[in-house]
């Protein structure tokens, strides 16, 4: 009998925000602070940003291109990054140069590990999974925005539509999935009670 594949727990999106005020308010490593939230802003997986480096990043135009290797789709996946996602790569950059990895762990030329992203958002009082962070973001983008699915889909790194829709719809969608973005973390910056227009 197979087993039943169990979702990832999630955060609410209207809770995200407390979590990274939390995170940085908290006495973690600082490489571990800045992965956490680089991860949330850019609704990456876990390994795609623990094991980033500075060959991957444009700073100038604001991108990160994950390679194929690392991707689950195995092509390579362009990430627009917000400006708060831009303004933690460039204190990882001051903390720990840019030569190697860009959020290195503990032992030199090791990335963090998983377990202590995890254990940090455990040690903050939150039940879920750093993997659920793509739900929570995912959850916002349905409920609060006006984007389109693909765009949204587009911005986790899924493919959408069929093999031959695929042939044809060759964009990126790069700029449109930057104010997406852009208005995630625009979300995740907003004051209590403030309201923001979205989509």
């Amino acid at each position: 009998m197979r087993r039943k594949k169990s979702n990832r727990k999630a955060l609410p999106y209207a809770q995200v925000h407390e979590l990274v005020l939390a995170l940085r308010g908290s006495n973690a490593m600082e490489q571990t602070k800045l992965c956490l939230e680089f991860i949330i802003l850019t609704a990456a997986r876990s390994a795609e940003a623990r094991y980033a480096d500075w060959n991957e990043v444009d700073l100038e135009k604001a991108t990160w291109t994950v390679p194929a290797h690392r991707t689950k789709m195995r092509r390579d996946h362009t990430v627009p990054l917000s400006p708060r996602a831009v303004q933690i790569l460039k204190d990882a950059q001051f903390l720990y140069g840019d030569k190697e990895l860009i959020f290195p762990g503990g032992r030199k030329g090791r990335p963090l590990s998983d377990v202590a992203l995890s254990g940090r958002v455990k040690d903050l009082g939150y039940d879920v999974t750093v993997h659920g962070f793509r739900t929570s973001f995912r959850t916002w983008t349905q409920e609060r925005t006006a984007f389109p699915r693909e765009i949204c889909e587009a911005a986790l790194a899924h493919l959408v539509g069929d093999e031959v829709e695929r042939a044809y719809a060759r964009s990126d969608l790069l700029e449109k999935r930057r104010e997406l973005m852009d208005a995630w973390a625009d979300y995740l910056a907003q004051e209590r009670g403030k309201v923001v227009r979205i989509g």
